[in-house]
């Protein structure tokens, strides 16, 4: 008899939970006594993080609809977002907040000629030529920064990196807590664009029906172009909301490729709504892992997640067959 898979995955989180209960041999109750604040905090910082995840793969996401293209230079686009707002600091004094319109618009342009040059010529080419050339764009880019900005990890001292309120006990970084909102208000932005503008409908109807939409007129090529350069541009914003509270180096973006294609795969490949959902979900996983399971590599959990969802829900919680 075939297992149902709606029984089967609460089954495992719930003997996981027991596992847990019985390695601190503590019974709940006494546990969550003694956690609980540290429970609500991984909570808040999880949904903080979630956000700007959410913001990255919602780029990704919307490349990989429209072109078709698994872009893995996301994460390296994420970088050029930081140094551009450092560049800004440093060199004119603009606040990193003040520089997100600036950085978005630079992202926009440069993956509008990452498009044209570089993915344009090999959009019929095998999909395995087009996924190592955006990895060479992603060394080409790393590269590049260290020769412009050298190594050495920077921050970003803002008039408000350090501010923070308490909620009781648990403490709310202020400069996470405008990046969790300003990645959900340029999500629904762009949700929005998509939905209600007659480009965003153009580039729904290029990612449904590429020779149909050319068919009735709509110029393929240049919707290709915009949905990169939009795509870059969430990367790049998503770059600037994390510079007040993160260290900037050029390989920043490493750990934030495997992330994406993990909240990507589990909202479901090509679904923006999911992207958003499978963000803040994934922030949750990877911030309430390291509060139970201590020592072990904060992204053991979301592994953990991205196998089971591979498992038993392949095509993602919004996803299509």
């Amino acid at each position: 008899m075939a297992l149902n898979k709606k029984i089967v995955l609460p089954s495992l989180i719930a003997v996981a939970i027991l596992a847990l209960a019985l390695i601190y041999h503590q019974s709940l109750a006494d546990w969550w006594q003694v956690n609980a604040v540290v429970v609500f905090q991984a909570l808040v910082s999880g949904l903080f993080m979630g956000g700007i995840y959410s913001l990255v793969a919602i780029g990704f996401t919307l490349i990989l609809g429209v072109l078709g293209i698994i872009n893995f230079a996301q994460g390296a686009l994420m970088v050029v977002g930081m140094y551009v707002t450092l560049w800004l600091f440093t060199t004119y004094g603009i606040d990193p907040y003040l520089s997100l319109p600036i950085s978005v618009l630079v992202l926009f342009l440069v993956g509008a000629l990452i498009q044209r040059f570089t993915i344009r010529p090999i959009m019929d080419a095998p999909t395995h030529n087009q996924l190592l050339l955006t990895l060479g764009i992603t060394l080409f880019i790393v590269n590049l920064i260290l020769v412009l900005f050298k190594a050495d990890p920077r921050i970003i001292q803002s008039d408000i990196s350090g501010t923070r309120m308490f909620i009781g006990e648990v403490m709310i970084s202020f400069p996470r807590l405008v990046a969790f909102a300003g990645g959900i208000t340029i999500a629904t932005a762009l949700f929005l664009f998509m939905g209600k503008t007659d480009l965003g409908k153009a580039i729904r109807a290029s990612a449904e029906e590429r020779e149909g939409s050319a068919l009735v007129g709509i110029n393929v090529k240049r919707i290709h172009l915009i949905a990169f350069g939009l795509g870059a541009a969430c990367a790049g914003a998503a770059g600037t909301l994390m510079t007040p509270f993160s260290t900037l180096t050029p390989t920043a973006g490493d750990t934030f490729i495997m992330i994406m294609f993990a909240v990507v795969v589990l909202g479901g490949m090509g679904n923006m709504l999911g992207s958003l959902l499978g963000g803040i979900i994934i922030g949750l996983v990877e911030s309430l892992g390291a509060v139970f399971l201590p020592g072990s590599s904060r992204l053991l959990g979301v592994f953990v997640v991205f196998i089971l969802v591979l498992l038993f829900r392949p095509t993602g919680l919004l996803g299509k067959k």
